[in-house]
């Protein structure tokens, strides 16, 4: 059966329109008309490395293997099992952490602000214990550091494995030193700003990361519970396998691999590559809707933000 191309469109249109209302939410039109089309300064301008990296679909395996590699250490990981609902609510969490990556990197400057004072009142508001007894505060610049460190190295890691333009070294400091632009601004005291900085202040935290139950019961949701439909799971499948295989070796060692996982590692790379170039293929059908009262089209290549 070979289908005529205006029913693969409506297909592809389709799967764009569900992706990216799972990422980004039901308003995530209107979102997007306003992060891209509002007038202003921004942080960034167009020629900087974040924006590259952020607008690229290698981030959905970026951030996959983000949550993994911060699930590792045991306090930060008792703070995100107690308050931040990615169980409860794990679409929720993501719309709110891909809108926030979205402001900060293409809004306007007055939008990233008021976003980053969100994010410190909600930080300030967090605190307990870890089962061990051990007192956190989500505000403590330690634990923003480690949070910052892990999900700036696997965003750059998977942009350069998988993303379609690989950053030159240069520009690769120039993404780290980027993110620590907003990465201050949320209270990280002196953020790393290029990638041997980056590699050094990892290597710092290594003897505080450990496996603990909360770390492998966020493993086993991740990469074998996700809240997906039966026909996504297969491709969730190879993200996850591409999440996985994209940590260091001793990162992946301290996590509990659910079997079907370490089955799929060693065909990681070609399926990551399969399934970032389908999600690059599908959002941008979804992005060249109709044009409604009060929005713009975003730029194409901001399209996969």
């Amino acid at each position: 059966m070979v289908w005529p191309p205006s029913r693969i469109g409506e297909l592809r249109e389709r799967a764009g329109e569900a992706l990216l209302h799972r990422v980004a939410g039901p308003t995530a039109h209107a979102k997007r008309a306003r992060i891209h089309g509002t007038p202003g300064p921004r942080w960034f301008g167009p020629d900087r490395p974040v924006r590259l990296v952020h607008a690229d679909a290698a981030m959905y395996v970026g951030g996959l293997a983000a949550l993994l590699l911060q699930s590792l250490h045991p306090v930060a990981m008792a703070a995100v099992a107690a308050h931040s609902g990615f169980e409860s609510d794990p679409w929720g969490r993501l719309q709110r952490t891909s809108t926030f990556l979205a402001v900060t990197t293409f809004g306007t400057a007055q939008d990233a602000e008021r976003s980053v004072d969100r994010v410190r009142r909600v930080h300030d508001s967090v605190q307990g214990r870890t089962p061990e007894g051990v007192p956190y505060r989500a505000s403590d610049p330690h634990l923003l550091a480690w949070v910052h460190a892990a999900e700036t190295a696997c965003f750059l890691r998977a942009h350069q494995r998988y993303g379609r333009r690989p950053l030159a070294p240069e520009a690769a400091d120039g993404y780290v030193a980027d993110m620590a632009t907003v990465a201050r601004r949320l209270g990280v005291i002196d953020p790393p700003a290029s990638t041997a900085e980056l590699a050094a202040r990892l290597a710092e935290y290594r003897p505080e990361l450990r496996a603990t139950a909360q770390s492998r019961a966020a493993a086993r949701y991740l990469l074998s519970r996700p809240p997906l439909p039966w026909p996504a799971r297969l491709p969730y499948a190879f993200l996850a396998a591409a999440a996985v295989e994209l940590l260091p070796a001793w990162a992946r060692a301290r996590l509990d691999l659910p079997y079907a996982t370490r089955l799929l590692l060693p065909l990681a790379r070609p399926g990551g590559h399969a399934v970032v170039a389908a999600i690059g293929w599908i959002i941008p059908a979804a992005t060249r809707r109709k044009r409604g009262p009060g929005e713009g089209y975003p730029s194409p290549e901001l399209r996969t933000s």
